[in-house]
This record gives C-alpha cells, structure tokens and sequence, in this order.
C-alpha cells in the first residue's frame, strides 16, 4: 500500500523557518516525481513545489527564493525548507506522488501557522 506521511509543522512566526519531511513507503521512491500542495482555509488545494526523479525542481511564483525542496532517495523522504515564512503560508500542507495537483484532498498532511 502507497503511504505518504508528513510531519515538521507547527506555528512560526513571520521571517521564521520550518523544515517539512514526507516519509514514503509502498512504492519505489526514486522513479517518481514528488509534489507539496497546500490547502490554506477556506481555499481549494495550490501547487508549491515539484522534484522530478532526475533531481530538477520548479516552484510556484509565491514561494520561489523562499522555499527549497528536496529528496533523499535512500531514505525515501521528500523534504520542504521554508524560509521567511509569511501569514499567507498558513496552511495544511500535502506530499503527493507526481508532478500535479491531486482532484480531491490528500489524507494526512501538517499544518503550518505563521503568526505573530
């Protein structure tokens, strides 16, 4: 069974940094490209970031120069550094399998509040 399990959340407070891990199991980690989505309240699921199997990695516009992802194949972890954090990164934050948005929620996910 695929697994993906997030952790690393929590309340920052604005310019603070978290560091965001996503524990893989049930698949072959290394072939695949990994995504973080964020679903702030009351808004619908955004893209943040994807890393490809060969290592490259985009960002959205909103994180780019703050936000650095990465991903250790051996550990099967994906991971999301966050620098100069802001009020409107407060959301859930997901790792999904793939290089899109997924159609409905992700189960799990960790919650990040940045607030003063």
């Amino acid at each position: 069974e695929e697994q993906l399990v997030e952790s690393g959340g929590g309340l920052v407070q604005p310019g603070g940094s978290l560091r965001l891990s996503c524990a893989a199991s049930g698949f072959n980690f290394r072939d695949f490209a990994m995504t973080w989505v964020r679903q702030a309240p009351g808004k619908g699921l955004e893209w943040v970031s994807t890393i490809y199997h060969w290592g490259g990695s985009t960002y959205a516009d909103s994180v780019k120069g703050r936000f650095t992802i990465s991903r250790d194949n051996a550990k099967a972890t994906l991971y999301l550094q966050m620098n100069g954090l802001k009020p409107d990164d407060t959301a859930v934050y997901f790792c999904v399998q793939g290089s899109g948005v997924p159609l409905t929620k992700p189960q799990g996910g960790t919650q990040v509040t940045v607030s003063s």
